[in-house]
This record gives structure tokens, sequence and C-alpha cells, in this order.
């Protein structure tokens, strides 16, 4: 597995990026698709609340809109 993400990057010119890096993404966009708590634990297999918010970064911006 590592061999093949670091020819998948090379191969793509990206540096710095980490396997685990993808799982910060995926759990930001799922809550962005209006997931919610139990639902992107369920797919991310976060066992606390704490943990998927480790893993959670949603964009200011984002937040904002949703105030309106």
């Amino acid at each position: 597995m590592r061999a093949s993400w670091r020819r998948a990057l090379a191969q793509a010119t990206i540096s710095g990026l980490t396997f685990h890096d993808l799982r910060h993404e995926a759990t930001s966009r799922l809550f962005e698709k209006g997931f919610n708590t139990v639902e992107v634990s369920a797919i991310t297999g976060h066992k606390t609340l704490q943990m998927l918010k480790r893993y959670t970064h949603l964009k200011a911006e984002d937040l904002a809109k949703r105030m309106d």
C-alpha cells in the first residue's frame, strides 16, 4: 500500500500529503453534504464524538452561509 501511495503521489506531482489526510477531508465533506454525527461516525469508524471532532475541519465561509 505504501509503495502504491508514494507512486500515485509522484505521478500526480503531489508532496506532503499523507493517506491519513484523506480521512480528515472525507469527514469534513460528509458533514458539508448534510450527514449527521451518527451517520458520519458510522462511515468513518470514529467511536467517540471527541475523535470525530478532531477529524472535522469545516470551512468558516460555509458555516457563515448557513447562518443566513
